[in-house]
Order: structure tokens, then C-alpha cells, then sequence
């Protein structure tokens, strides 16, 4: 077939197709009437006979607390065994019936733990039939879908139904409704859909309240592409896109499993623009100098390196939906940490479920591992395969695409997320991955010669996923560097490290960072000699918008003499004071907001950088608000706090400096030149003006000086 042009259009290019229905309905003995076993809109179960918590007193009217949106039953009642939690536990029981039609049908969602959280089909005292919710992992949906069995053989036979929830935990729990004997099948079937390839994107409609489809896209009968994804059968809540370059001018087919009516693979189409490229990152909710991705979900940031001229990062991505799930590593480079550009996804699962998980990347600049030329370095990057172990992958163009190791996996234990750096002082690579099991939570210690045969050295016990390990200069102390080993809550220790043993120094753990924080990584081979950070931003979300998740601002890392010790500082690199556009909202300069006084500094935008500094005295409250935004300082008890997260914070020869970033979503504050910093989603903005006030109450209590900068967008 000839390779079509990859002419830009933005109207979007429906597919050449051929849909077909690999399992067909039953259609015998369409003129009888259904039977409906059960529907639930009682207030009670009777005649079922329910023991144990989880069912509570009766059909549920939708979410009970605590519980997600449940939707897709049908009428006001359902049975929803997440009473009490996804801990409760019981079974739920009809009387007999006679099996009179050939298909019994019914709604059911919850968790997907054969034995466990299921509908069974109980004849003659053994288990006919079974059948659970789809979700076994965060990110799935309460909705309930349409399920069938077939019971032609079983016709005449007196049955039992009973509903069971022995599972603990996550996804605990099982929803069911409308069961109903019919001749024909409700239940979904696998569909087919042939196509070409004839344009860049793949268009994928995604709403979030459908149930989760698995879909496998398939070239000359292998499966290239295996993932899970929310389909729309009406109008999507978003449009994302599958990168179809590896395979244009190829014949592919889509498999599905949906209800026999449905339309959604015919709403797939083609296109040579991702979906609505013309307003991306111009969104209303999009954050505008923190990292998102043009679509789907984001968490940990991985494999951070500087090669060639560009900043890369790597992050955990679902590119196919708005919540967790098909862990992939989307890619993004920059020139400057602001400005980042979005490239195609680096690691693909291997297979479904086999995700690619959270790791790390360097530059072998010796060309060690062999995969490049003492010229051409390779990139190299170590992550986790949930179904293999840890396992390298390397670039030769610039980390454009990658390829596997054929010796993968290069470690495997009961852990995950590598952290890979050099050790030069021994001429070995260090891989710090944390390692679960036996009671133990620890970050182990392997080294290598080549990036590919791997030692066990040592373990250091307290961690929890997601290390990272480096070293710093003391500021102030010539010649004295510590190692910093962190995880993945931020909290962190120094200490020594001789190529095999992290030893660490007294006093415990440190925190830097609270609030939406979690997971982060520095930069290999910054070229300035700095030590940058960024951050998962946990938590914060963007609902309505058709990307969820960002990273925090990078930070440059430096140790430094406090209050009680050497500890970790973080600031905002430099290079975020490049989106400043020199307007300067309000500034109140010595003398300024003075003691007991309140003070409305103007109105401001949704993009600004704020200076404060405040003189406190014995005792009093600072405070700045603005739409979503509320800080304090509480001087008696030397606390700070923003958006409800508070952290301990000395003066520092009797002032407190602020330094507040403001994005749309997010806030972040480094207190006393990064001292500590808090990061938060923001709060409820309210209406009205967008004024930006001050307070200072107590003695001797003043800002000294407020300074408001507005910042410019980072994608225009």
C-alpha cells in the first residue's frame, strides 16, 4: 500500500472500516416475555436473605459514603455490598427459581476478584455460573454493565443466586442489578473494527462515566497496542489520541468487548492534529507554567536528564484516561525547565497489565553498557515492569524512541521504582530501588560495571518507593558533601555513601516539602552544576478539563546551616523569573502594612510570583489571602500554613520570607529562602474581585514588603 501524505487537515478523517461481531446474540424464543428475577427497589431484601455487613439493611439508592458515583443501574435500587466500606463482608442469597429461558441477564460492576466480590449461579449445591465487577486497580468506575449468561443447558432446573463479597481492601465490593431471564443476551460481545492507517492520531472518544473496555489493536495478527480505556457510546467528555506513526500505511484491527448495539468503535476516527490542537494548554482550567500533559492522566516524574541541549522528562501516564491505569512513560522535553514540549511516548507496556512503571535515566557517556559508541552516547533508562522486574531500555536518538535490553529483566526482586546514577570514585553505575517484603520497606543498593549485570551491596531500612540519591556541598563548609536518600513522601536523610553503603547521619529523617507533594526526582547531568527537583503534585485535579494531574515547579536543592542542622533548601530555578511580563501588580515597600492593620493590595490575575517580607515580634498572625489562596503564620507557635496544610518555621533574625508562586490549580510557598515549602491545591475562589489582602496582628508585627509580579504563560 502506498504511504499517504501526511498533509495537515483539521477536520478530522472518519476511518475506512469493517465492523464485525465476533460473538453473535441469542435470538431463540423472541416472542416470550422476560422474567425478572429480582430488581431491587424494595426497601428491603426480603425474600433474600442477606448475612454479614457489607449488603447493609437493604438496596442502596446509589453511593453509599465514602463510595465513588455509582451509576448504570437501573430505577432508584441496587445492591451495593460497600456498606461499611470496602472492609465489610457478607452474602447475599435469593430463593429458588425455576431456569425458564435460555440467557439470564443482569447489571454488575465492583471489583474483579473471582470467588470474592461476585454474582454466582448456585444449581444443584455447586457453582454453575460466576461473574464479577471489572475493576481489580485504582482508576476504575463504579458504573455497572450489562452481563449474561447463557443457560440453555440448564433450563428446568430450580437455581439459586448469591451474591458474595469476601474481599478486603481496594475494590472490595460488588454492585448488581435487574436480573431478568430473557431469550435473548444482554451481556457485551467483542467487536471488531478493520481500518487503515492513513493519518498521524488515532481519535479515541473517552467518557468517564462509562464502564473500563479493555481494546487490543492488532498488525498481521500480533497485538501492537493492549490497554484499557473508557469508551463513549454518546458525546465524549474528551477526545485522546494514539500516536499511529509506527504504523501508517498499515491495515490494523481494533477488538473490543461492548454491548451489541454499541456505536463507539464507529466514533473512532483519524486525524493529522491531536484532538482540538488549536486550543491546547489554552484550556480554562489549564496551568500555564506547571507541567500537564496535552491529554489524559500524569504522576510520577521519571528520568530526568540533561543530554544535548534538552531537559527530559519522563513521567507515569495514562494516555487514555483522566484517572490511574495503563502506566506508560510519557516524554517531554524543554531548553529551559519552563517550556516543555511534548514528544510521543517513550515506554509502551510490554503486554496488558505488564506497565511500565517508574525508574530512572542517565547518560553513559563511556558508552559502558555497549548500546552506543564512545561518540554517539547512549540514553539509558532503568524502570520497573510489573510483570518482569527492573529492566533497561536505551536511546541512540536522543530519546526519540527507545528499545529494549535482551537480557531484561537486569534485577528481580519484590521491588520497584531504580534510581540510577555514577559512582565515580569506583568507575560503577549505582541502582538505588526500594524493595518491599518480609515486614521490610527499604531502599537496596545494587552496582554495575556496564549498566547490565547488577550486585546486591547493601540495604537501608525506613523507605517507602521511589528513591532518589545524590549528593551536595555543603554551603559554607568548604570541601563537605553529604548524600541525600530520599522516597517518595519527601521526607529525607543525609549521609555518607562509599560506592556500596549508605551510611547516615544522626538525627533522623528531614522534611523539606508538605502537602501535594510526593515522588520526586532530580536531574542527572544538569549542565550548571545544580541540583534540580520536580515533583508529582499529588492530588491536585483538574475536573471538566481532559488532562488530570501536574508536576510542581523545579526547584534547585542545596544544603545549607539551619536552625537545628544541616538540611535541604529548595527555591524555584531562575529561569521561572523569565515569564515575568514586568507588570508589577502591588508593592508596599518599607514602612508598609503596619501592626493590627488590614489592607487590600488591588486586584490581581491568576498567574503571579509574590515576594513577602514580614518583622514579627513575640506573638501575632500574619496572613495573605486571594481567590483559592490562604496563608498564615502563626508567630507564637511558629507555624505556617497554606490551604489548610500547615509546617513548623522559625524566623530567621526576627523575619519571615514568602515566596508564592500562584498557577491556575495550584499554589505553592517557600518560606525563608526555601527553608520549607508547601505545595496545595487551590481552595474554593468564591466571587467577586480577585484582591489580593494582607494582615499583620500583634506587636511589632508588619510586612515590610509585598511585591506581586505577574507571569506569562509558559506554552505561548
Amino acid at each position: 500500500m502506498i504511504r499517504p501524505s501526511l498533509r495537515r487537515q483539521s477536520r478530522p478523517l472518519l476511518l475506512s472500516w469493517a465492523l464485525v461481531a465476533v460473538v453473535a446474540l441469542t435470538s431463540i424464543g423472541e416472542d416470550r416475555p422476560d422474567r425478572v428475577i429480582a430488581d431491587f427497589e424494595g426497601t428491603t431484601y426480603a425474600p433474600w436473605i442477606a448475612e454479614g455487613t457489607a449488603f447493609g439493611p437493604g438496596p442502596a439508592r446509589g453511593a453509599l459514603p465514602g463510595q465513588m458515583a455509582v451509576t448504570g443501574f437501573e430505577g432508584k435500587g441496587l445492591v451495593n455490598s460497600f456498606a461499611g466500606g470496602d472492609d465489610s463482608t457478607g452474602t447475599l442469597t435469593s430463593p429458588p427459581f425455576a431456569i425458564e429461558r435460555r440467557s439470564l441477564n443482569f447489571l454488575i460492576g465492583g471489583g474483579k476478584y473471582p470467588g470474592e466480590t461476585c454474582l454466582d449461579l448456585v444449581v444443584d449445591g455447586s457453582v454453575a455460573r460466576t461473574a464479577t465487577g471489572p475493576n481489580d486497580r485504582p482508576g476504575g468506575s463504579e458504573r455497572l454493565d450489562w452481563a449474561s449468561w447463557d443457560v440453555g443447558d440448564l433450563v428446568g432446573k430450580s437455581a439459586v443466586l448469591r451474591v458474595v463479597d469476601r474481599r478486603k481492601g481496594g475494590w472490595g465490593h460488588i454492585n448488581v442489578d435487574q436480573i431478568v431471564q430473557s431469550d435473548r443476551s444482554r451481556g457485551v460481545v467483542t467487536l471488531a473494527r478493520v481500518l487503515d492507517a492513513e493519518r498521524r492520531y488515532l481519535l479515541l472518544p473517552v467518557d468517564e462515566g462509562a464502564p473500563i473496555r479493555r481494546v487490543k489493536i492488532a498488525l498481521d495478527g500480533k497485538v501492537v497496542r493492549d490497554f484499557d480505556i473508557k469508551l463513549a457510546e454518546g458525546k465524549p467528555g474528551f477526545v485522546t489520541f494514539l500516536d499511529l506513526a509506527p504504523f501508517l500505511g498499515k491495515r490494523l484491527r481494533i477488538e473490543t468487548t461492548l454491548p451489541a448495539d454499541s456505536k463507539a468503535l464507529e466514533r473512532i476516527g483519524q486525524s493529522d492534529e491531536v484532538p482540538d490542537e488549536a486550543n491546547l494548554y489554552r484550556e480554562p482550567g489549564r496551568p500555564q507554567f506547571h507541567f500537564t500533559s496535552r491529554r489524559g492522566w500524569l504522576n510520577d516524574p521519571n528520568g530526568l536528564v540533561f543530554f544535548d541541549g534538552e531537559y527530559h522528562l519522563f513521567y507515569q501516564h495514562n494516555p487514555y484516561g483522566w484517572d490511574w491505569g495503563n502506566m506508560h512513560w510519557g516524554h517531554a522535553v524543554s531548553p529551559d525547565l519552563v517550556r516543555w514540549s511534548e514528544l510521543p511516548i517513550a515506554l509502551t507496556p510490554r503486554e496488558h497489565g505488564d506497565w511500565a512503571f517508574s525508574g530512572s535515566a542517565v547518560v553513559d557517556r563511556a558508552n559502558t553498557s555497549g548500546f552506543g559508541t564512545a561518540t554517539a552516547p547512549p540514553l539509558v533508562a532503568a524502570y520497573t515492569s510489573t510483570g518482569r522486574g527492573e529492566c533497561i531500555a536505551y536511546s541512540l536518538d536522543r530519546g526519540r524512541t527507545w528499545s529494549e535490553y535482551a537480557g531484561n529483566p537486569v534485577v528481580k526482586h519484590s521491588g520497584r521504582d531504580p534510581r540510577l546514577l555514577r559512582f565515580e570514585p569506583t568507575k560503577r553505575w549505582i541502582m538505588a530501588v526500594y524493595d518491599e517484603g518480609e515486614g521490610r520497606r527499604a531502599i537496596d543498593f545494587y552496582s554495575s560495571p556496564d549498566l547490565k549485570a547488577w550486585t546486591f551491596e547493601s540495604r537501608s531500612d525506613g523507605y517507602f518507593e521511589c528513591p532518589d540519591f545524590f549528593e551536595l556541598p555543603v554551603e559554607g563548609e568548604p570541601g563537605r558533601k553529604l548524600w541525600v536518600l530520599s522516597a517518595a513522601d519527601g521526607e529525607y536523610r543525609l549521609g555518607r555513601f562509599d560506592g556500596k553503603t549508605f551510611t547516615p547521619e544522626p538525627g533522623g529523617k528531614h522534611r523539606l516539602w508538605h502537602g501535594n507533594f510526593y515522588a520526586a526526582q532530580t536531574f542527572s547531568d544538569e549542565p550548571k552544576g545544580r541540583r534540580v527537583q520536580i515533583g508529582w503534585a499529588q492530588g491536585i485535579t483538574f475536573p471538566g478539563m481532559p488532562f488530570n494531574q501536574q508536576m510542581s515547579i523545579p526547584c534547585e536543592l542545596t544544603l545549607r546551616k539551619a536552625e537545628d542542622g544541616v538540611r535541604m533548601f529548595a527555591r524555584p530555578v531562575a529561569e521561572v523569573e523569565s515569564l515575568r511580563t514586568g507588570t508589577r501588580l502591588a508593592t508596599r515597600s518599607e514602612g508598609g502594612l503596619g501592626s493590627g492593620s488590614e489592607d487590600g493590595l488591588g486586584p490581581v490575575g491568576d498567574l503571579l510570583d509574590i515576594s513577602a517580607l514580614a518583622d514579627v515580634g513575640p506573638s501575632g498572625q500574619l496572613t495573605m489571602t486571594l481567590p483559592g489562596v490562604v496563608i498564615g503564620y502563626d508567630v507564637g507557635r511558629r507555624v505556617l500554613t497554606c490551604n489548610g496544610t500547615s509546617a513548623p518555621l522559625s524566623p530567621v533574625d526576627g523575619t519571615i520570607a514568602l515566596r508564592v508562586l500562584v498557577d491556575r490549580g495550584s499554589v505553592e510557598v517557600f518560606a525563608n529562602d526555601g527553608r520549607l515549602a508547601i505545595s496545595k491545591g487551590l481552595g474554593p475562589k468564591g466571587g467577586g474581585d480577585r484582591m489580593l489582602k494582607a494582615r499583620a496582628q500583634g506587636e511589632k508585627i508588619r510586612f515590610r514588603s509585598i511585591d506581586v509580579d505577574v507571569l506569562g504563560s509558559a506554552w505561548r
